[in-house]
């Protein structure tokens, strides 16, 4: 797809700008970009020799035809079983990473590496930190990396080891945020939550699935939320192949969330503006995001889709966090919250068991091995 048949776009005033040089707010307003929409693919535009998520690159608006990629993407559609009803587990934790970000990772370093980008700065609660870090080793990028105190060690370890410059905030994630900021006045701040060539990966979780469920659009996708890269990124992916003619509908987003830090499932009780919240510590620490950047965009995700915003308590993502590990699937217990959320509907109905069912597992057990032992009492 051409270059120039994309650009950055303040949602709020129409403003655009080229994609030759990388920016990753309105140097007017201080609010976020998006991409101009895409005009999706066809399955006859599939490259399928190429590497993992690389077989969409007809769809991916990067210059020129070269890329570098550890692998990620194509991960496993694994049939299996919940509650009695068939569900099938999209295995993004087995990413180069452990993580789902390695899709916006991959195509947000590829864009920043051929706009010719060699230091940037990044804020996290631990997984999008291990993404980078591992990108900008292979990338040959200098990679400063933010990250809460209370983040788990294997994560803090994982950015360390791959050479990233790891530092720890004390506070809050949206502490953590806050320092980002400051420090991007003087480095290019390449934030998963603020960057929207991250989207444009995140948006071939969508595309994976329908051709892995032979080229058919599934009833219910549910996906942790935390600052909605996934959920956003499904919805632009779905809504490319329904540009493309390959869809005729969107599958529902029931997006899910801990009740102790659920700042989207205020905004959208409220009718989709922010709510302030208190939250309180949660096991699944990779969505625990107090003042997300995207509200507009998750909640039209959400709603155009049909789905919803459903909240779980912590009792109920250890459940789940089991029933997970007794099925073969490791998973950290930020995943788990999606197993939970689908064990809600299913019991009010929402549900069914004819219809299919994706269930997003976002992040590898190993990496949350402390908070796994502390709630099962697992001896190690």
């Amino acid at each position: 797809m051409a270059h120039d048949a994309v650009s950055y776009v303040n949602p709020r005033t129409g403003v655009q700008w080229p994609v030759d040089r990388p920016i990753w707010r309105d140097p007017d307003d201080g609010g976020y970009v998006n991409l101009t929409p895409g005009d999706g693919i066809s399955r006859r535009d599939i490259a399928s020799e190429a590497p993992g998520l690389w077989r969409y690159r007809a769809a991916i608006r990067l210059m020129g035809d070269s890329y570098l990629s550890l692998g990620e993407g194509w991960t496993p559609l694994v049939s299996s079983h919940w509650e009695g009803a068939p569900v099938l587990m999209k295995c993004e934790y087995l990413m180069p990473s452990g993580s789902f970000k390695d899709r916006g990772t991959s195509v947000l370093f590829n864009y920043l590496k051929q706009n010719g980008l060699e230091k940037l700065i990044e804020d996290s609660s631990g997984n999008a930190g291990s993404s980078y870090s591992t990108y900008a080793a292979a990338f040959g990028l200098d990679c400063q990396i933010l990250v809460p105190a209370s983040t788990p060690v294997a994560k803090k370890a994982q950015i360390a080891a791959m050479g990233a410059q790891l530092e720890e905030v004390g506070g809050t994630r949206e502490d953590v945020a806050r320092a980002a900021l400051s420090a991007a006045e003087t480095v290019f701040y390449a934030s998963h939550n603020w960057q929207p060539y991250f989207l444009e990966g995140t948006k071939t979780l969508a595309f994976e699935i329908w051709e892995q469920s032979g080229f058919l659009v599934p009833d219910n996708i549910i996906v942790p939320l935390g600052y909605g890269s996934n959920v956003i990124g499904l919805y632009i992916g779905f809504l490319e192949l329904l540009m493309s003619g390959e869809a005729d509908r969107l599958p529902r987003i029931f997006a899910a969330q801990a009740t102790n830090c659920a700042a989207f499932y205020a905004a959208w009780k409220a009718g989709g503006v922010r709510v302030d919240i208190a939250a309180k510590p949660t096991i699944a620490d990779g969505i625990a995001s107090e003042r997300p950047v995207r509200i507009p965009e998750v909640m039209e995700a959400v709603n155009k889709s049909g789905g919803a915003i459903v909240v779980v308590e912590e009792e109920e993502i250890v459940t789940s966090f089991n029933t997970f590990a007794r099925r073969g699937f490791f998973v950290e217990p930020t995943s788990a919250t999606a197993g939970a959320v689908l064990s809600r509907l299913i019991r009010d109905e929402v549900v069914a068991d004819s219809e299919a069912t994706v269930i997003v597992l976002t992040g590898h057990g190993l990496k949350a091995v402390e908070k796994i032992v502390s709630f099962n009492g697992v001896l190690v």
